[in-house]
C-alpha cells in the first residue's frame, strides 16, 4: 500500500489530543446535565429539501449517494444530505416525536457534522458540534433566550481555555430598524450585514445596494446600527438616538435588554450587546449568539446560535425554539495549533504492572485484574525484559508507577521520584492527581 495522502478538512486527533478532547466533552455534558437538558442523537443524514428549505447552505451540504447509484441522481426519498448543524435535524425530530416528548423540552446534542466549505485553520469539513436546545409548544418565553448564556458561560468556564466573551443581538432589532428606515427585504439587509467581519463597511455598503436595494441613506443607516456595542442596556439609548423607531425594533430592544441584564447579575462580563451580529441563517427569529476566545477573535466565533419561531413546525403548529451550539473541533484545533493545551501523559494508564518472567504473567495480570476492579487504570507490561526495560516502556508512555509482584509482597514504583514502597492490590491506591490524566493550559504541568 503506497503512502496515504492526507485529506484537508478530516481532523484526526493524536491519542493525547483525543483525551483532552474527552475531557471537555465530559466538562460540557455535564454542564448541560446540570442545567436539566436530555441528551439525544439523531441520523447522520436528512432529506436535502430539508437541508436546503433554509438559509444559504447549497453549496456546503454533502451528497449522500451509492457507488452504483443511477446516473441521473437520487430522487424523492432516496436525495439524502450529510447535515451541515445539528438544528435542522433536531427540529425534524421535534415534528416527528412531538406526541411522545414533554414541553418545553431541553436537550443536548453532541455530533459530528458535515460542510463542504474551504478548509483552513480552525474550520473543517467534518466536525464535532455540542449543542443545547429549548423549544415548546405554539410559544416559547423570551426569558429562555436569557438562559442560553449562562449554560454556555458555565460550560466554557469550566475548561481550561481561555476567558470568552458572548456577542449577543436581536433580529427584531435589525428587521425593525430595517423596515422603519424603508427597507423591503430586510432578510437580505441581515444576509449582507453578517458579512461586515469578511467585506468590511464600504463593500458591505455595495451589498445592500445591490440585494437588499439601499440607497447610500439607508446603507449609512444599517452600518450604524451595526456599529453599536456595549456592555450593559445602555445600547438601546444608543440605537434610539438613531431617530428610528418601529413595533419590532422596540421588542427587540426590550428582549436584548433582558439578554444582557441577566447574563451580567449571573457572570458580569460574560455577555456585550453587538449589534453587527446577524448570523446569516435565515431560520433566526429573536436573540442571537457568537462568541469569541479571548485573543483568538481574529478566527471568529467558536460558539453561536440563536431563537427560531419557524424552523419547526406542521400545517398550524408550531414549536418555537432557541439553540446555541459549541464548536468544540472548531475551538479545539485553534488551541491545538497554538500549543495552548497539554495532557499530563499520553495514556489513560496510570500503574504498569511488570512480568519477573512470563511464565509467572497469570501473577501480574491478577494484579492487574484487582487494581482496575478498585477504579485504577492498569495495564500489565508486553515482555518480561529486564526491570529497567519495563521501567523505560513505563517511561516513554507517561505512566508514573510500576507495580512489582514478588514471593514475599508485591512493590510499587513511583518511577517520577524514585520512591518505592510494599503495596497490596487490594487496597493501594494512587494519589488522586495520579489517577487519571490532568489536562490543563500549557505550562501548567497538566
Amino acid at each position: 500500500m503506497s503512502k496515504p495522502t492526507p485529506i484537508s478538512g478530516f481532523p484526526e486527533w493524536t491519542p493525547a489530543q483525543r483525551m483532552i478532547e474527552q475531557f471537555v466533552l465530559d466538562r460540557i455534558r455535564a454542564t448541560f446535565e446540570l442545567y436539566g437538558f436530555a441528551p439525544l442523537e439523531t441520523r447522520s443524514v436528512e432529506p436535502l429539501d430539508q437541508l436546503l428549505r433554509k438559509g444559504e447552505t447549497s453549496k456546503e451540504v454533502y451528497l449522500l449517494r451509492r457507488l452504483q447509484a443511477d446516473a441521473d441522481g437520487p430522487a424523492g426519498d432516496d436525495a439524502l444530505g450529510l447535515h451541515f448543524d445539528l438544528t435542522v435535524p433536531f427540529a425534524r425530530y421535534v415534528l416527528e416525536n412531538a406526541g411522545k416528548l414533554q414541553f418545553p423540552f431541553r436537550r443536548y446534542q453532541i455530533q459530528k457534522v458535515w460542510r463542504g466549505e474551504r478548509p483552513q485553520e480552525g474550520r473543517y469539513r467534518e466536525f464535532l458540534q455540542a449543542d443545547i436546545d429549548i423549544v415548546d409548544r405554539d410559544t416559547l418565553p423570551a426569558h429562555y433566550e436569557a438562559e442560553m448564556p449562562l449554560v454556555i458561560g458555565d460550560a466554557l468556564r469550566s475548561l481550561p481555555i481561555p476567558p470568552v466573551r458572548i456577542q449577543v443581538n436581536n433580529r427584531k432589532i435589525c428587521e425593525g430598524f430595517y423596515r422603519g428606515i424603508g427597507l423591503t427585504d430586510p432578510e437580505a439587509a441581515l444576509r449582507a450585514v453578517d458579512k461586515l467581519d469578511k467585506l468590511g463597511p464600504a463593500k458591505v455598503a455595495d451589498l445592500l445596494a445591490e440585494t437588499a436595494g439601499a440607497s447610500e441613506a439607508q446603507a449609512k443607516a444599517c452600518l450604524a446600527l451595526a456599529e453599536i456595542s456595549a456592555p450593559d442596556a445602555s445600547f438601546a439609548d444608543a440605537v434610539r438616538a438613531l431617530g428610528v423607531s418601529d413595533p419590532l425594533l422596540d421588542e427587540g430592544i426590550a428582549e436584548l435588554t433582558a439578554v444582557v441584564e441577566t447574563a451580567a447579575a449571573h457572570a458580569p462580563g460574560l455577555c456585550v450587546a453587538d449589534l453587527r451580529i446577524a448570523r446569516g441563517l435565515d431560520y433566526y427569529t429573536g436573540t442571537v449568539y457568537e462568541t469569541q476566545m479571548i485573543g483568538y477573535e481574529r478566527f471568529g466565533s467558536i460558539c453561536s446560535g440563536g431563537r427560531y419561531d419557524n424552523l419547526a413546525s406542521a400545517g398550524s403548529v408550531r414549536f418555537p425554539g432557541v439553540g446555541i451550539s459549541i464548536g468544540v473541533t472548531r475551538m479545539l484545533g485553534l488551541l491545538f495549533g497554538a500549543e495552548a493545551l497539554s495532557v499530563s501523559r499520553s495514556v489513560p494508564t496510570c500503574v504498569l504492572v511488570a512480568v519477573t518472567a512470563e511464565e509467572d504473567r497469570a501473577a501480574s495480570d491478577a494484579v492487574a485484574a484487582a487494581l482496575r476492579s478498585r477504579g485504577v487504570p492498569t495495564e500489565v507490561s508486553p515482555s518480561a525484559a529486564k526491570f529497567g526495560k519495563q521501567i523505560r516502556y513505563a517511561e516513554r508512555r507517561g505512566i508514573p508507577y510500576v507495580w512489582f509482584p514478588g514471593a514475599d509482597g508485591d512493590e510499587v514504583k513511583d518511577i517520577r521520584s524514585g520512591e518505592q514502597v510494599a503495596a497490596a492490590a487490594g487496597e493501594w491506591t494512587p494519589p488522586r492527581a495520579d489517577l487519571k490524566p490532568l489536562v490543563g493550559p500549557a505550562g501548567t504541568g497538566a
